[in-house]
């Protein structure tokens, strides 16, 4: 049975394909300005089996970008926060909540538990990014990664593509040269945007470990590469055979 709340979605879509839909299995990785309103947006399209990571706590500095963020959730596990909004909006979520830090052999163990039907990267670093890149092209899980969506305000700069044909994003430019030295080049997708970083509204800390700098959000843009990551999946789950 389709859920009455999910009515004008089966109206866009259709009994099969939503049906479609809500038999996917998807792992997201990272739960910050992105990653957040991605799963909130594959959970509202009818994803009906999800893996949420992340194992960080709200801080205030979060409340203007992120979807898990409030006063009254300061300090709280992202996950935790995250998780209860995701069953509010179906109770009938089949939800995996990992408050872990992604590293190497936890990577490998997540990728390896399960059939993933599609890998959303989130993370915001670059070892952990790539090593989780690595890991699910190896096993030829599909999966696509988020790039920075920071020093960003210009959402009609947005772009999908390949990997290979980003520029002017200094994460891809990162996340493209380590990936060279493993020997990939191209063959998954990417959300980035070509817009130029104003230098100034970067700074470097110790405040932003294991990042070496923190840099200026503005509200939308986050959600705005959330919602064009979680479109991404959703469009190619419905194209596959």
């Amino acid at each position: 049975m389709i859920p009455y709340w999910m009515s004008r979605t089966q109206l866009m879509l259709g009994d099969e394909m939503l049906k479609k839909l809500m038999d996917q299995n998807v792992l997201v990785i990272g739960l910050g300005g992105v990653g957040g309103i991605c799963a909130e947006m594959l959970v509202r399209a009818g994803i009906g089996k999800l893996t949420i990571v992340d194992n960080d706590v709200v801080d205030l500095s979060n409340i203007n970008r992120q979807i898990p963020a409030l006063h009254s959730t300061a300090k709280q596990p992202k996950a935790k926060v995250l998780a209860d909004r995701l069953k509010d909006i179906n109770p009938d979520l089949n939800l995996t909540v990992l408050e872990i830090f992604i590293q190497e052999e936890l990577t490998t163990q997540l990728l390896d538990k399960e059939p993933w039907d599609y890998v959303i990267d989130c993370i915001d670093t670059l070892s952990a990014k790539v090593f989780l890149i690595k890991s699910a092209m190896d096993r030829n899980l599909p999966i696509v990664s988020s790039m920075g969506a920071g020093g960003k305000v210009d959402p009609s700069q947005i772009e999908v593509a390949d990997i290979a044909q980003t520029h002017e994003c200094n994460l891809a430019r990162y996340v493209r040269k380590r990936l060279h030295s493993l020997g990939i080049k191209t063959g998954f997708k990417v959300v980035f945007s070509a817009e130029k970083v104003d230098q100034t509204k970067v700074i470097v800390t110790e405040k932003a470990y294991p990042k070496k700098s923190l840099i200026g959000t503005i509200s939308y843009m986050p959600a705005m590469f959330g919602c064009t990551v979680a479109s991404v999946v959703i469009r190619d789950l419905m194209a596959k055979d």
